[in-house]
């Protein structure tokens, strides 16, 4: 099977829009041999025709889940793509795995390979204490649960790195998550290492930044402080901004801001 995929670059967060018709069933092993190829990689979407013919395209993520830096990606392609000049603000729907509305991407090309924008994230199902095991000891943080994807806040420091990668797989199973996103939050110094683990591909990856999780956090702020809530977290190779609006006991809003940059278009031999 020849793969045509781009390479794109959201804020470190290395991930690998395909061009190219890839079955549902295939996803899962094509991200994986594309990740064992260029371990630079950390997510990998797959481009295919919408349901809904108001949206531009459908992003359909390696494990169903959703992704906010990917639908950027995916928008940064397309709107390439569409040879918009520098500066111009474009505007789009986009169909994307484990999101139950379309989703608005918006935002301006700084130039023909990178876009700036903010993405209208799918608003959390639910926001509460969570208790999770490890051996014989236990843990409690926020998870907020967005539909594709989990986030557990967990306040940096708490758990080792080496602990993390041990127990996300189970504590993912726990949740019948699709994904499990364990977010290291320090909120003095405004840092967020993220830790993702998707479960159709067993794969956890200590991401370069992360626009669902960096979103969790300000939706978590927003319903501690009972308000508006706003985030621009330093990650292991970005920065991320996200902002949430929270009344009535619900967040009402949620959007990520980030830039991603196009590394290039590639092509692969997958048997």
């Amino acid at each position: 099977m020849n793969i045509s995929y781009t390479k794109i670059d959201p804020a470190g967060n290395i991930t690998v829009i395909v061009d190219s018709f890839v079955p549902r069933e295939q996803q899962s092993r094509v991200a994986s041999e594309l990740m064992k190829r260029d371990v630079t990689i950390e997510q990998v979407g797959f481009l295919e025709k919408p349901d809904d013919p108001c949206c531009a395209v459908r992003l359909q993520m390696m494990g169903g889940e959703f992704c906010g830096n990917a639908s950027l990606s995916a928008a940064a392609v397309i709107f390439s793509r569409a040879g918009l000049g520098e500066g111009l603000y474009c505007e789009e729907l986009f169909e994307v795995s484990g999101a139950p509305e379309p989703v608005k991407i918006s935002g301006n090309m700084v130039n023909r390979a990178c876009f700036e924008g903010e993405v209208a994230m799918p608003l959390p199902e639910s926001i509460s204490e969570c208790s999770f095991l490890d051996g014989f000891e236990g843990y409690t943080f926020p998870l907020v649960r967005f539909p594709g994807i989990c986030h557990a806040i967990v306040p940096a420091g708490a758990i080792n790195p080496e602990r993390a990668e041990a127990v996300i797989a189970s504590w993912c199973r726990q949740l019948s998550a699709d994904a499990l996103g364990l977010m290291f939050f320090d909120r003095d110094k405004c840092t967020l290492t993220p830790l993702v683990y998707v479960a159709s591909t067993d794969t956890a990856v200590w991401e370069g930044s992360c626009a669902s999780g960096t979103a969790a956090v300000a939706a978590y702020l927003a319903e501690l402080d009972g308000e508006y809530a706003s985030a621009r977290l330093t990650e292991p190779r970005g920065t991320v901004s996200a902002a949430a609006t929270y009344s009535s006991s619900q967040v009402r809003s949620l959007t990520m801001s980030n830039r991603a940059v196009i590394q290039g278009e590639f092509t692969a031999l997958i048997f």
